[in-house]
């Protein structure tokens, strides 16, 4: 930590789910099937004792190919495996987190221009912070959405309109210690504004408005990777990657994937 400034990833630990922590987007609504491509994803680490794979954490993410799911490098990273739903409401599934037949399952990657930076400050706290799932089958019964230009957010006005989905916490509750979210495991959308402006790792990241007060939604834990995408559109802006308090509210941070190198490394060839 920095000048007293919190850094937290919105990745979720699927062992707090057994304590009443779930995930959706903050101040948001019921998505309603406008963004079908956006996926609940499951990541998986080697179990020693076990020597079995076991699902670890949660995130969100995009489909943005018929095999492949856009996703942030902080998700990936560590994992052996990883499965996808793309319902609408995971909530109550049979299979969720193991997997089974309503799940898809795949392969994680890293970008390998990540770099974990936490502890160092705001806001250099995971750089190019972008992973991707490759999937064992293709999805073709679903809309995709759509990689950025090189260079779009560079054009984008201050308050330019961004629409947040994903499977994050919605529900804040308090008491002794920090605060605790609840939710379901349901897609959830919400608007929100680009806040533009020259910031230290500007190339990098979005800085988005998080203000409830203002209408505006916000990403928390469960939303890490989820597509933060141009307003009224599929196309991919930034992955969702922190936050700067417990309470998901003020601005939140967005891994940028009109980076040249980044669309490079997404659209080429991935083996393990």
């Amino acid at each position: 930590m920095k000048k007293g400034t919190m850094v937290l990833g919105l990745t979720l630990i699927l062992l707090l789910a057994t304590v009443g922590v779930a995930s959706a987007i903050t101040n948001g609504q019921p998505d309603e099937n406008n963004h079908p491509y956006v996926g609940l994803l499951v990541f998986d680490v080697y179990d020693s004792e076990s020597e079995m794979n076991v699902p670890a954490w949660r995130c969100s993410g995009a489909l943005i190919a018929s095999n492949m799911v856009l996703t942030a490098g902080h998700c990936t990273d560590g994992a052996v495996a990883a499965r996808v739903w793309f319902d609408e409401v995971v909530t109550e599934n049979p299979d969720y987190p193991a997997g089974g037949s309503s799940a898809i399952e795949g392969t994680p990657y890293t970008n390998p221009g990540y770099y974990e930076a936490s502890g160092k400050g705001l806001p250099g706290f995971d750089l190019r912070d972008v992973g991707i799932v490759v999937l064992d089958q293709q999805v073709n019964w679903i809309m995709t959405a759509v990689l950025p230009e090189a260079g779009l957010v560079d054009t984008l006005k201050n308050k330019a309109d961004v629409d947040f989905v994903g499977y994050g916490v919605q529900d804040e509750h308090r008491g002794d210690g920090p605060p605790y979210w609840t939710g379901p495991l349901d897609r959830f959308y919400a608007p929100s504004q680009l806040i533009s402006g020259k910031f230290k790792h500007s190339d990098e990241f979005m800085k988005l408005s998080l203000n409830h007060s203002q209408g505006d939604g916000g990403t928390c834990f469960g939303d890490s990777g989820g597509p933060d995408l141009l307003g009224g559109t599929n196309t991919v802006l930034a992955v969702n990657s922190y936050v700067t308090n417990y309470n998901c509210s003020g601005v939140g941070y967005s891994s940028r994937v009109d980076i040249t190198e980044v669309l490079e490394w997404i659209n080429g060839p991935h083996t393990p």
